[in-house]
């Protein structure tokens, strides 16, 4: 296998999957069953697939049931990042595991379930990293590539990769997958409690120093309840 650029993912998990409701009444989004299994073992078996050693999951709503599960597995090993005290988002979720987390490291949400092109999407993301000029490289899939997605897109591509926002356009051709490669620098001088990753994303796209890369891949967002069905059919049919 193609080296990694990371052995350690951060797994967003700690949200309240309030779209996802009644299914998220009385358990948390990532153990939603889809497909057989809890949302968060799709992510964490594409994780051990691609050999990264390693998830950081952060927990707040619902976290008992959500931790005793991952801290069942082998692979990748999971090291928990505490929010009972308070939800931070994307955001401070990453400040608060930042101890945890290597230079640099995968993310990605956990309740992403996608099927890879020619080759693993980690391994995508680590031949296009360049740590010298990147803050952030994010998986974007175009809109052929999503299952379903009815928005507009979130982002346009420069020749160079570089990312920028999709502002007043009527439609942007890439979405992000919630897939992404963060080097640390995007972390300093982060606010203090909760905010989104979108603070970090606008300081590094003003500096030109955050990327993005075609996914050749399937991506499903699963983000209602209505999505699982689809979904099911669809990893039916592979």
């Amino acid at each position: 296998m193609s080296a990694l650029a990371s052995d350690t993912a951060m797994v967003l998990a700690a949200g309240k999957g309030t779209r996802m409701r009644p299914l998220t009444e009385t358990q948390p989004k990532p153990m939603v069953q889809v497909a057989g299994k809890p949302l968060i073992d799709h992510a964490l078996d594409k994780l051990a697939d691609a050999g990264i050693a390693r998830a950081v999951v952060n927990v707040h709503y619902l976290p008992d049931s959500l931790e005793e599960h991952v801290m069942d597995r082998a692979a990748p090993e999971v090291v928990i990042s505490d929010e009972r005290d308070a939800l931070l988002e994307t955001g401070g979720g990453l400040i608060r595991a930042e101890k945890h987390l290597p230079d640099p490291f995968f993310c990605l949400n956990s309740d992403n379930i996608w099927l890879d092109g020619p080759q693993n999407c980690f391994v995508d993301l680590s031949a296009a990293w360049n740590a010298e000029a990147m803050d952030a490289l994010l998986l974007l899939v175009p809109h052929s590539g999503a299952r379903n997605f009815t928005g507009l897109g979130d982002f346009h591509l420069d020749i160079a990769g570089r990312v920028s926002r999709r502002g007043q356009d009527e439609r942007a051709p890439f979405i992000f997958t919630g897939i992404q490669l963060i080097a640390k620098r995007l972390l300093r001088d982060a606010p203090d409690g909760k905010f989104s990753t979108n603070v970090l994303w606008s300081r590094a796209i003003e500096e030109g120093r955050l990327f993005g890369t075609p996914f050749a891949g399937t991506w499903f967002e699963v983000g209602t309840p209505d999505a699982i069905g689809p979904t099911e059919r669809a990893l039916r049919n592979g």
